[in-house]
């Protein structure tokens, strides 16, 4: 070998050196061989870290903001009346969405949904990369990972948060269905304007329910989903308008695309312009009294009370909104704007309470509790520790009727038989001693029971009740609709004059019964509910005979006689049958008028509510005694006047020979009275029931404890009185002058 090529082979080595130290250290581990093994290698490794990940990972429940809904309470029209709790939102099963409506989500969000696995993972990634770099929200996501970060997740932009939401997703779009899927999605979202699911977003952005939104509507709502406060009209600048609109397009486009929409239905399809936004209603007013008689109501069903805190209940009451505001405006016109307790004591201390009922179905279609929910929470509709009085005889009568009852000399009871009206009179056939005095003491010697009941003579009643028996009274005002275990209802004389608790729902129902023929009427102020496929069962209001016909229409027929020509004549109209009954309580605490037309029963009570007991009315708005002819029989007029505006006058359909039409017989002899167990006694054999304290008349207090120890009956009576010329409007006595003035 020559020395030239000596020098080229050590060159040769030595090259071959230098390139084994550079091919030595870090760079020999990554030949393409080596490369392909690392990433088959790391491929493996993550596949085994995603299968524990999948196995650790449970589908977790529901978080509790996906869970929290409104109530909505709607009147009998359909119409929101107020929702509760602090989330504005309504689930609605999938079957009330329109199919295309459905489609508009989709179309919008996730096109492929109906066919995907639950999860993109192209979009996961990115998102993933993004959330790490520190980028902020990124798009991309399924529907159905939209909905396991609604409804399983928090909002959170972590990293772990988005592994969890792969790994949810995967399982629920195996574990549910793609409706089920489609139907929580699209309930859980958030649509601006304070709406959680498409529910609220439909009444907040057209004022309609989810079933009745057309296509271009619900393109909108899917729209709006992507930027809610950018995309809501009513607060869009121009390119947020611009925007919106863009995508509603994109949306209705993608449904055609898919066959989900014709061409033809598409091109003649016009943008719907939402309504501007409207506050939510709540429980301010009167709204608050009917949401909790509502909720109460159910509760009696079977509804926990957990269950309504819960949320999600559309309940609908048979509140009538034109009923309901004719009463708020009676009560406001015909006594509440007549107070100033800044300059009258007592005035601060009148409240009201009524309850209407429409006495076939037995809805409540109005109801007033009280000055305001806010102001004055105990409902005074539902009250009942204060005396009903003398709205109480009317049972009497019918007890007698319904069992055939006789008087002690063995004359049937009917509307012409002839009692003595003595005031002061003891009662015969009582082992307790009572002698009640009529209002202003005033005796009315022999009368027929009709006349008695036109002038509450308190003398007849308490001597009926006796002849009839306190036990059979008691047993059919409670079949009636009074309450057995009512405050004061003792059996005892003093019963006759309406001593035990009751409230306005009470009077309203037991008068409903008697307006209903008989068939009892519990008033109901729910008419349905229902919380997605759930509807609870809820009871007939009218359920039974609470007693006969006969009974019932004719005790109906003697009540007419009380508004024709008694001391319910300010309640009278022109051409329109009116049965009721005025009340008026022991020193003046309460007065009352219950009465009916033949479709529509009201019951009206005014309380004296001291701060820590019962308190008279005397001196209300400036006048003298509040009889329930007055303030209770004006509210109730002018109630019922409006309520029945434009509807034709109706008269009772009574199967009946006896009541305010049927002339009395003459008077008995002084013979025949002096021989009757009804005769006036002399002065010696006057007895009275000794009465009790005077209650507390807390809204707090039980009813047994109020109603029971006001049982003197010194102040009852409610006869119409002479008028006074110098007397105030409010007049003394249920008939007094103001009654006649209203009628001119």
């Amino acid at each position: 070998m020559g020395r030239a090529e000596e020098r080229r082979a050590r060159q040769k080595s030595a090259r071959r050196a230098k390139r084994a130290a550079k091919s030595g250290g870090i760079r020999r581990f990554f030949t393409w061989k080596w490369l392909l093994g690392y990433v088959l290698g790391l491929g493996v490794l993550l596949v085994g870290a995603f299968f524990v990940l999948y196995l650790l990972v449970e589908v977790p429940p529901a978080n509790a903001a996906a869970k929290a809904e409104a109530n909505i309470y709607k009147y009998s029209d359909g119409t929101i009346m107020a929702k509760t709790g602090d989330v504005n939102r309504e689930s609605v099963p999938l079957s009330k969405i329109p199919k295309k409506v459905q489609h508009t989500f989709v179309a919008a969000e996730n096109k492929d949904f109906y066919g995907d696995s639950g999860v993109s993972f192209s979009g996961t990634a990115r998102g993933l990369i993004n959330t790490a770099l520190g980028r902020g929200k990124q798009g991309g996501s399924t529907i159905t990972q939209q909905y396991v970060k609604n409804y399983y997740l928090s909002q959170e932009q972590t990293v772990s948060r988005k592994l969890k939401e792969l790994v949810i997703s995967l399982k629920v779009d195996q574990q549910k269905s793609k409706d089920y899927i489609l139907a929580g999605y699209i309930n859980t979202s958030y649509y601006g304007r304070g709406a959680y699911g498409i529910q609220a977003a439909a009444r907040a952005y057209y004022n309609k329910d989810v079933e009745d939104l057309s296509v271009a509507q619900g393109a909108y709502l899917a729209s709006v989903l992507q930027a809610p406060s950018q995309y809501d009209w009513s607060a869009a600048g121009p390119n947020g308008k611009r925007l919106v609109k863009a995508r509603w397009n994109y949306v209705l486009n993608n449904m055609v695309e898919k066959d989900w929409l014709s061409k033809s239905e598409r091109e003649g399809m016009k943008f719907d312009v939402p309504v501007p936004p409207r506050p939510i209603p709540g429980r301010d007013g009167q709204a608050g009294y009917l949401i909790d008689a509502a909720n109460k109501e159910l509760i009696k069903a079977g509804v926990s009370e957990n269950e309504i805190e819960a949320g999600g209940w559309t309940i609908t009451l048979n509140i009538d909104k034109k009923k309901q505001k004719a009463l708020e405006k009676a009560v406001r016109t015909e006594l509440t704007d007549k107070l100033d307790p800044k300059k009258r004591k007592v005035d601060k201390y009148a409240q009201v309470g009524a309850v209407s009922v429409e006495p076939k179905s037995g809805g409540i279609v109005a109801m007033y509790g009280g000055t305001g929910y806010t102001e004055h929470y105990f409902n005074n509709a539902l009250r009942e520790d204060y005396q009903p009085a003398s709205t109480f005889k009317p049972l009497i009568l019918a007890a007698g009727l319904e069992n055939g009852s006789t008087t002690q000399d063995g004359t049937p009871i009917t509307a012409s038989t002839i009692y003595d009206g003595t005031s002061r009179r003891p009662v015969k056939g009582s082992l307790t001693g009572f002698a009640p005095p009529n209002e202003d003491n005033k005796s009315y010697g022999p009368i027929s029971v009709q006349k008695a009941m036109n002038n509450s003579v308190n003398s007849v009643f308490a001597q009926m009740a006796v002849d009839v028996g306190l036990d059979k009274v008691k047993n059919t005002a409670i079949d009636l609709g009074m309450k057995k275990d009512a405050g004061g209802f003792d059996v005892r004389p003093a019963m006759s004059l309406g001593v035990m608790g009751a409230s306005p729902k009470d009077m309203a129902g037991v008068y409903a019964t008697l307006d209903n023929h008989g068939k009892k009427v519990t008033p109901a102020i729910v008419k349905s509910a229902e919380k997605g496929d759930e509807r609870p069962e809820l009871p007939d209001p009218v359920n039974g005979q609470a007693i006969s016909r006969g009974a019932a229409d004719s005790v109906t027929s003697v009540l007419t006689g009380v508004v024709d020509d008694g001391t319910g004549q300010a309640v009278r109209q022109q051409g329109q049958a009116v049965a009721g009954k005025t009340g008026t309580s022991d020193d003046n605490k309460s007065a009352w008028f219950s009465g009916y037309t033949p479709d529509l029963v009201t019951s009206v009570g005014m309380f004296g509510e001291g701060e820590k007991k019962q308190v008279s009315l005397k001196g209300t708005a400036g006048g003298g005694r509040v009889n329930g002819g007055d303030f209770p029989a004006r509210i109730w007029a002018a109630y019922t006047q409006s309520a029945l505006k434009g509807d034709k006058a109706s008269k009772f359909d009574l199967d009946t020979d006896m009541g305010a039409a049927v002339k009395p017989p003459p008077s008995p002899s002084t013979s025949a009275t002096s021989e009757s167990p009804s005769s006036s006694p002399s002065a010696s054999e006057s007895a009275s029931e000794s009465p009790s304290s005077s209650p507390s008349s807390s809204p707090s207090s039980s009813a047994s404890s109020s109603a029971s120890s006001s049982a003197s009956p010194s102040g009852d009576g409610d006869s119409p009185s002479p008028p006074d010329p110098s007397s105030s409007p409010s007049g003394d006595g249920d008939g007094g002058g103001i009654l006649r003035r209203q009628q001119q």
